[in-house]
């Protein structure tokens, strides 16, 4: 089981839905010899904040719970604290969309929304 706090933190770091991160991935392993199929495309861990993205809290699995965790970590130690958007190196910002994570978009909001433009 995930505490609330947890569950609310990933949706907050992971700012991009699951329409968003699933386009991102098959465009991210097109090649010009062809795409994956879209659920083998993009990174394997990708693909599971992808799922966990379509899952209710309740159905979460230990594993789904330990790739929060990370995602998590991930973002925080890569990004400021307040999450602003910020423009960096194309490399580091694709390593985040990868994990469902774009750093020049704002925050989500409660619920998974992202906030509107400024």
């Amino acid at each position: 089981m995930i505490d609330n706090a947890l569950w609310d933190e990933f949706h907050h770091v992971v700012n991009m839905t699951s329409r968003e991160l699933s386009e991102w991935l098959r465009i991210e392993s097109a090649t010009p010899e062809g795409e994956e199929l879209p659920d083998r495309a993009g990174t394997e861990t990708g693909q599971h904040v992808l799922h966990v993205l379509r899952k209710r809290k309740a159905d979460l699995t230990a594993d789904d719970v330990e790739l929060i965790r990370y995602v998590i970590d991930q973002v925080h130690a890569q990004r400021r604290d307040d999450l602003e958007p910020v423009q960096g190196d194309s490399a580091w910002r694709h390593g985040l969309m990868d994990i469902g994570h774009d750093p020049l978009r704002a925050p989500a909001r409660p619920g998974g929304e992202t906030r509107p433009p400024e």
